[in-house]
């Protein structure tokens, strides 16, 4: 097939449609290149970087808890109680905090009866605190 050219006065399109005998000419030149490549250097690639354990990072375990914990966090954040790490200014969104405990409600929601009794009282305590501060501050 040939190439097309159109011409304006801003840009210019051209049309590079394969056809058949190239598509598949490039088809066995890319199998080629696979078969070529070592097993294991194949292999490497498909296999997922393995995450270091959380006592090497310094970041804690990821759970239920520490999950929860973080959307409190961003609760605090959004409420005006902390201060953002970056700039140490604290910035209240009402509107924002008022969303991530709505989230730790539907979470309380659809994981009753899925949960520990730590992991229950623990969100259901820390949604108690935020709803309350919620109410004061809103007002």
């Amino acid at each position: 097939m040939s190439e097309e050219k159109t011409e304006t006065k801003d840009f210019i399109i051209k049309d590079r449609r394969f056809s058949a005998q190239e598509a598949k000419e490039k088809e066995g030149d890319e199998q080629r290149n696979r078969q070529r490549e070592e097993p294991e250097a194949a292999e490497a690639k498909t296999k997922e970087p393995e995450q270091a354990p959380a006592e090497e990072t310094g970041l804690p375990e990821i759970n239920f808890m520490t999950f929860i914990m973080s959307l409190n966090a961003s609760a605090f954040y959004h409420l005006g109680l902390i201060e953002d790490p970056t700039t140490g200014k604290k910035i209240k969104n009402l509107a924002l905090g008022k969303q991530t405990i709505d989230i730790l409600g539907m979470l309380e929601e659809k994981t009753r009866g899925n949960l520990t009794k730590e992991e229950e009282n623990m969100l259901k305590n820390i949604l108690y605190d935020l709803r309350i501060i919620y109410v004061k501050e809103k007002s």
